[in-house]
């Protein structure tokens, strides 16, 4: 808990900047509330493949902090943030790409025209975010979760003041609708970037860190390590992602209130979700600790403690959405429509909590051992083979609209939820560990 709760906060914190740019934006109005949600959705799979990449850092960190060896941790936080820095500009890049492919996914068009120049200015904060994220997960590695927590909630006081004074055009700032919303966003994510770095490259308890350093300029075998480990969590997260971003596609194809009212439901469970993820970074550190430290048992502990704060954790989370599920869409719009559509979907939302944080915490803890490439495979087939066709079924086929969807995308994070937790007690096993030598993460 004491690791998790601060990666909790930080987590919740990237949600939280989404939050408040669909709240503000939602003000004006349900199409630019919808075009908000087509932005968010056509570029979320390009962001959550470049952080999951820069998650790799954690598990090899956490396993060289575990054996002591200040050499490693010296190479892994240079390449690190080098192959961060490399990925954001190319995701950068890619986004720009974006807008022009619009137009393929059978939007309304008034949404469209919204979203296009959003997306341009919000993909120029990858490379800042990536930064941001190239320093964060060393930290994490080490244990350190408190700083980019207060980094997190000082970015997000700064983009709320931000997008309220250049949305709405206060404090003699310009009147620039939801385009305000991006640029505050940028901002932001610099100022995250800026501040870790110094936190990183200054702080004096990480002074032996930086002592080991002999060259900044990255290790061809330690980048190899960094994105052997990464890049299939990037892939995983990219799947699990995609299928929520095509599953917005689909609703966008019913109407601008139901993508508005989608919207509205996946800004609030995502946020459940970070902090859900917040648990399961606990539990990569933990595990990989204890991994590195040739502790498998207490490594098993520590994964099913996680499993457990989890499960509490996403039950309770359930309740609230069923509780609340009138009332919170009124945060973002007061359009009966929206608000009544994004009601139901937060009942399904409320049904998928508990799977949804199991999963995620599976994934943490199986990171900690350097299991990343069967939860990808099982990701691709849960969600692209199960998930989506169900969905797409339900909402077009038994005309349930998007509900029918939502319950595709529920059926498939219980199938991941059911089989991470098998995988992890299995490799966990005593008699499992016992007769097959657990992978080094060196």
């Amino acid at each position: 808990m004491l690791l998790a709760y601060p990666v909790v906060l930080s987590q919740v914190g990237h949600i939280l900047v989404g939050f408040v740019d669909s709240v503000l934006v939602g003000k004006l109005g349900t199409v630019p509330l919808a075009a908000v949600s087509l932005g968010v959705n056509s570029v979320n799979v390009i962001m959550i493949l470049g952080i999951g990449l820069s998650m790799g850092s954690v598990p090899l960190v956490a396993a060289a902090d575990g054996r002591r060896d200040s050499a490693d941790l010296a190479r892994l936080l240079v390449s690190s943030v080098w192959l961060s820095a490399l990925a954001g500009l190319a995701l950068a890049g890619l986004g720009q790409l974006v807008p022009s492919l619009l137009h393929f996914l059978g939007q309304a068009p008034a949404v469209e025209v919204l979203a296009a120049p959003w997306v341009r200015v919000l993909c120029w904060s990858f490379l800042p975010l990536m930064l941001f994220q190239g320093f964060r997960e060393f930290a994490e590695g080490l244990g350190l979760t408190r700083q980019a927590m207060w980094l997190s909630i000082g970015a997000n006081v700064v983009n709320a003041a931000l997008c309220y004074a250049l949305i709405f055009g206060h404090w003699g700032a310009p009147a620039m609708g939801m385009m305000g919303a991006a640029w505050a966003t940028l901002a932001a994510r610099w100022l995250m970037a800026l501040l870790m770095g110094a936190y990183v490259l200054l702080a004096p308890r990480l002074a032996g860190v930086r002592a080991a350093i002999t060259s900044w300029l990255p290790d061809g075998p330690t980048l190899f390590r960094l994105f052997d480990l990464g890049a299939p969590i990037g892939v995983q997260m990219a799947f699990e992602v995609g299928a929520f971003a095509a599953a917005a596609i689909m609703i966008g194809w019913l109407g601008a209130v139901p993508l508005a009212a989608h919207q509205v439901a996946i800004n609030l469970a995502s946020m459940t979700y970070m902090a859900a993820s917040g648990i399961a970074a606990a539990a990569t550190i933990r595990v990989g600790r204890l991994a590195g430290a040739g502790n498998r048992t207490e490594a098993r502990q520590a994964g099913f403690a996680a499993y457990v704060l989890g499960l509490v954790f996403m039950g309770s989370m359930g309740l609230l959405f069923i509780a609340f599920r009138h009332y919170a869409p009124l945060l973002y719009s007061h359009d009966p429509a929206v608000v009544a559509q994004a009601a139901t979907l937060l009942l399904v939302a409320a049904l998928f909590q508990v799977s949804d944080g199991l999963q995620v915490v599976g994934l943490g803890a199986l990171r900690g051992l350097g299991d990343v490439k069967v939860p990808s495979v099982v990701a691709l087939l849960a969600y692209w083979a199960v998930a989506l066709p169900l969905g797409y079924w339900l909402g077009f086929g038994l005309h349930l609209g998007a509900p029918g969807v939502w319950t595709g995308l529920l059926a498939g994070l219980s199938i991941v939820a059911v089989v991470l937790m098998v995988r992890f007690r299995r490799e966990t096993a005593p008699e499992y560990v016992a007769s097959v030598p657990a992978p080094e993460l060196v």
